[in-house]
């Protein structure tokens, strides 16, 4: 008996969240995506550009876009331009290095109230924690054959 009522309520509540999502136009939100996915990156790429004009090594030049897209990322999510960006263009903002900038500075903006080790600290890596843990470790693991290898 119970799982038929629990059957019906969730045919409901699906019906029901169904009419209340708005229809999504796939397409138009695919384009939106590559136009600002591809804004960002024409962004880095006039970054990258102005280091090479003032210079800087091309093997050192990547680091330095990194670093400089981060912090737009970052400072944008602080004065709370970011979120607007990726309420309008969905994916297109999150797949950059802007975006992932972006990851860590919000939660911990969230949870600023709770002090700076508790709050900003701790919550600071809640989504890209195992990003960074796997990337890390990857990377040691890679340099480690690497090294034997050569």
């Amino acid at each position: 008996m119970e799982k038929k009522t629990e059957k019906k309520l969730s045919k409901k509540y699906s019906q029901m969240v169904e009419d209340s999502t708005p229809p999504s136009n796939l397409l138009f939100n695919c384009v939106k995506a590559f136009i600002i996915g591809g804004i960002i990156c024409v962004i880095g790429q006039f970054v990258m550009n102005y280091f090479i004009s003032l210079g800087v090594d091309k093997e050192q030049v990547g680091s330095y876009v990194s670093l400089v897209m981060i912090f737009i990322g970052a400072f944008l999510t602080g004065i709370g331009v970011y979120d607007d960006i990726g309420k309008f263009a969905g994916a297109g903002s999150v797949v950059p290095i802007t975006g992932f900038a972006n990851s860590i500075v919000s939660p911990a903006m969230e949870f600023k109230r709770e002090g700076y080790v508790l709050g900003v600290g701790a919550k600071m890596f809640t989504i890209a924690g195992p990003v960074l843990v796997y990337g890390i470790s990857s990377s040691i693991v890679v340099g480690i054959i690497y090294y034997f290898i050569k």
